[in-house]
């Protein structure tokens, strides 16, 4: 190539950088916030990662709750049909749609943008088949949890989360790391740790790195026992982890010689402690309280 000859142009389309978030904060006169939970990524490829990961489909409905100043959500348009976008700050909500406008302009009216807390939403405009997030580090697991219940069409995902979380949330039976959040995820779908995300691709960069948790939604385990009743059974067990099952599950049940009963009617050794069961067998222990009740 000449030197008079220009250089060919990207293909690849282009995405907000450091100097861009800045940019856009400066004129919101936003200053990221604990209390939100706000590191923004000013990494385009930090951003195509994540996409790629997330295995969007073409014709897929994307969830994207708190997209800050649009840095995912431009990655996420790119692969996605529609992209719903969750915020709960009005004030980057309100920009949203005019960063996405500027830097995507075929792909604006396939972006929708909600108002709203990902804690308490219930509704929204299209329904989404996957969710992709940058997740606050404090609420990340309690988001996940609702969203899963709420909206069944969400099939498979990716959330970006605090690196411990990202390992509790994977977490499988046996292990350290696995608690309340691995099983009640669990009852959802298969959830597995998909990679580590430095601190220097955020700003402000977090003192911690992060970790991308990947899900792919399976039926709940087959049971007569609801959820919630389910879920309370994980409560018990983990409150006192160190406890076994009988002493552990002994004010849920009523007392030990109940929760003993509760545990041997469901095949669970009830000297076993809650890490080592898996999201079948709280089932199991929650199915055989309900029928001894009956």
């Amino acid at each position: 190539m000449s030197e008079s000859e220009p250089a060919p142009r990207s293909s690849v389309p282009a995405l907000l950088g450091a100097s861009d978030i800045r940019a856009l904060a400066e004129e919101l006169g936003v200053r990221p916030t604990k209390t939100l939970g706000q590191n923004f990524v000013i990494d385009g490829n930090t951003i195509r990662r994540i996409v790629a990961a997330a295995d969007i489909q073409p014709g897929e409905t994307v969830l994207e709750v708190g997209p800050g100043l649009g840095s995912l959500t431009l990655g996420l348009l790119d692969a996605a049909e529609t992209v719903v976008a969750v915020e709960i700050d009005p004030v980057l909500a309100g920009r949203l749609p005019a960063t996405v406008a500027e830097r995507r302009p075929e792909a604006a009216h396939r972006l929708h943008v909600v108002l709203g807390d990902g804690m308490r939403i219930t509704e929204l405009p299209a329904q989404p088949t996957a969710l992709v997030a940058n997740l606050p580090y404090n609420v990340a697991v309690p988001v996940v949890l609702h969203l899963l219940e709420h909206f069944p069409s969400l099939q498979h995902g990716l959330v970006m989360v605090q690196d411990e979380v990202a390992d509790r949330m994977a977490a499988k039976p046996g292990s350290k790391t696995y608690g309340v959040p691995s099983v009640k995820a669990a009852w959802y779908g298969t959830m597995r740790k998909a990679g580590v995300i430095g601190m220097n691709v955020f700003w402000p960069a977090p003192k911690i790195a992060s970790g991308l948790v990947g899900f792919t939604r399976h039926d709940p385990p087959q049971t007569r026992a609801s959820r919630q009743e389910v879920f309370a059974v994980i409560d018990a067990a983990f409150a006192q982890r160190r406890k076994t099952l009988r002493a552990a599950l002994a004010g849920w049940a009523g007392s030990p010689a109940e929760a003993e009963t509760a545990l041997r009617t469901a095949g669970v050794d009830p000297s076993a402690r809650g890490e080592v069961l898996d999201i079948a067998a709280f089932a199991r222990i929650a199915e055989a309280r309900k029928a001894l009740l009956a």
